[in-house]
């Protein structure tokens, strides 16, 4: 008897350890006030390509995304772990217990706020639907998963709509929505201007998501919508709210269409819940990557004439040659010809003079590389890889570390070859519009040093040739590219513009009033030209900076460390939760004030602490 109450006693006593350890923190701060909890059913393996897709994308957005299985977050001894918010993802979540769904009512109802994705909780743990409505329909705002009287119809793909401020301020690019306004395309990023617009494809237009149809008045702040009714929604409930996006996010990702898991989560943390995060360029600085591709001799013209244009006074640039003396055929002596042709030569010195980076486009024979390199032995088309690779780096005087498919053409063999020889960076046609990314394809994640840099488009075209064909203007086109060079500046993001050079020509004026905008920008200091090897280094040397942020008594802290240095990575704190940033360790290059936050700039150094007055809403 005696033993048994000693037990009791140890128990109660552990309980009541664990919970002022809980409150107080290991030490005077208390830990987990920016981690958003990623719930997911019992036995998941958090090295699931579906648990790691959102792991990944929250890690590129700057986030701490940390995996919690069902029976952790239902644990009774502490209640709901200390978080700033919990997503319910798609696909991997569909089953749950009546006992899941309730504790997150009681959550949210509380003050919690929750991330609704799709199809999560849709379905009891037995594989069945709720027969009127889904048990998470008073939680999303809208009835949903109308099983009963819908059946295999409570599910419909049509095209997403919103207006054009809602498209910015989910950080979606312009291009990728359409259309675009004739309103001054500084004024449209700031919001001065609403239209309607919808979500738009590479090549083919027409972007089709399938979504819950829903039913009821939603009371809420619609984000997008569909022929299905509410694909994207912010409400209240009770003390909390709920962001509900009717898309299957995580399954999307997994198949190169990352951009809406990544604008939900970004809009999530940042607009709903207000968290710091870091950025993914350097100093904060937004800018482009401008991607020429050189196929054949046919450029060489048209890199003779854009040499006396004032695009080469900016820079750098990503120049990516094919390198071989064939173009279509073998023995048709169409290809630039890197190694014989001395006015080549004297291109690829100049470039890279003028601090360009010379890539590789493909393999020495441009188009009969892109017909046969994902039908064809790998070895064998790897010989031509092997070819454009070692004549550039004789040329260029140095390595090759960035690469542009073909036609886009890329199987997945090819990017395990660049990642072998060290490329960091590939131009890519999956993913369109979004910054750069080590993405997924086939739900596998598709490279572990080496970064895709998907394109930017103008509704169907991405070059200028492209934009020719399909009949868009000069007005348009100059439109299109103030916008989006002005999206990287007030987004703080990259983006990848490609083109070839004899596409080029016919739009002088148009690229001559683009480079006035962006010598404005960079005189400015609020813009940049990039190249993929820059962006891709600097993205690998953040994946190994670690940063925690923790709390007392409305004191924020953030500490940061890197095993060589901090330079360049930056921070931003919402200016509506958090006061002035403070340095109390190590050496920050800046701490600037933006428009609605604070930007902490790191200095050399391996280590930096700051300290922020919480804000109370």
């Amino acid at each position: 008897m005696r033993k048994r109450r000693t037990i009791i006693a140890l128990v109660v006593l552990s309980a009541g350890l664990i919970a002022w350890l809980a409150h107080r923190g290991w030490d005077s701060f208390s830990p987990g006030i920016d981690r958003l909890l990623l719930l997911l059913p019992d036995g998941t393996d958090v090295s699931d390509p579906r648990v790691t897709a959102w792991l990944d994308a929250a890690s590129e957005e700057g986030l701490h995304l940390v995996p919690m299985h069902d029976s952790s977050f239902l644990g009774p001894l502490l209640g709901v772990p200390r978080c700033a918010g919990v997503i319910l993802p798609d696909s991997i979540h569909l089953a749950a217990s009546d006992l899941l769904v309730n504790a997150i009512r009681k959550y949210v109802a509380g003050g919690g706020k929750l991330m609704l994705v799709y199809d999560a909780a849709t379905e009891s743990l037995e594989g069945l639907y709720a027969r009127d409505r889904s048990r998470m329909s008073d939680l999303a705002g809208v009835d949903y998963g109308l099983y009963n009287s819908l059946r295999a119809g409570m599910i419909r793909s049509s095209n997403v709509s919103g207006t054009n401020s809602v498209m910015n301020q989910l950080g979606v690019p312009p291009g990728k929505y359409y259309p675009l306004s004739s309103q001054a395309a500084s004024d449209l990023v700031r919001g001065e201007e609403t239209f309607s617009v919808q979500l738009r494809r590479y090549k083919y237009g027409d972007l089709e998501y399938p979504s819950f149809v829903t039913s009821g008045e939603y009371a809420g702040e619609v984000l997008l919508r569909s022929q299905a009714g509410i694909v994207a929604g912010h409400h209240p409930y009770k003390n909390g709210s709920v962001l509900f996006v009717n898309l299957p996010l995580g399954y999307l990702d997994g198949y190169t269409d990352g951009l809406p898991l990544h604008v939900f989560l970004k809009y999530f943390a940042r607009q709903v819940l207000s968290l710091p995060y870091l950025l993914a360029v350097p100093d904060g600085i937004g800018g482009l990557v401008l991607n020429w591709h050189v196929d054949s001799n046919a450029a060489i013209k048209a890199l003779q004439a854009m040499n006396t244009w004032t695009i080469l006074k900016q820079g750098p640039y990503s120049i990516d040659i094919t390198a071989g003396p064939d173009t279509y055929a073998f023995g048709d002596n169409k290809g630039f010809n890197v190694l014989e042709n001395s006015l080549s030569q004297e291109f690829i010195h100049e470039y890279a003079r003028l601090g360009n980076e010379i890539g590789s486009h493909g393999g020495w024979i441009h188009n009969y590389f892109a017909a046969h390199v994902d039908t064809d032995n790998p070895k064998e088309m790897a010989k031509f890889l092997e070819l454009n690779n070692d004549a550039l780096a004789r040329v260029a005087g140095k390595p090759v570390q960035e690469y542009s498919a073909p036609t886009g053409n890329q199987p997945q063999w090819v990017t395990r070859w660049l990642e072998e020889r060290r490329f960091v960076g590939y131009y890519f046609t999956g993913n369109t519009g979004m910054a750069p990314t080590q993405g997924y394809r086939d739900g596998q994640r598709s490279g572990q040093s080496i970064w895709a840099f998907p394109i930017l488009h103008l509704d169907r075209a991405a070059s200028f040739e492209e934009m020719g064909s399909a009949g868009y203007s000069d007005a348009l086109i100059e439109r299109w590219l103030d916008l989006a060079t002005h999206f990287t500046v007030a987004h703080r993001q990259v983006r990848l513009i490609y083109f070839h050079p004899p596409g080029i020509l016919p739009y002088h004026d148009v690229v001559l009033d683009w480079m006035k905008i962006t010598a404005r920008l960079r005189e400015q200091g609020v813009f940049r030209w990039y190249t993929m090897v820059e962006i891709g280094n600097f993205l690998n040397a953040r994946k190994m900076v670690n940063w925690k942020l923790a709390e007392h008594e409305g004191l924020a802290s953030l500490e940061m460390s890197a095993p060589r240095t901090l330079a360049h990575q930056t921070w931003r704190f919402p200016k509506r939760k958090f006061g002035h940033p403070r340095i109390v360790e190590g050496t920050a290059a800046a701490v600037l004030e933006d428009d609605d936050g604070w930007l902490v700039i790191a200095g050399e150094g391996n280590h930096l602490k700051v300290e922020a007055r919480l804000i109370e809403k």
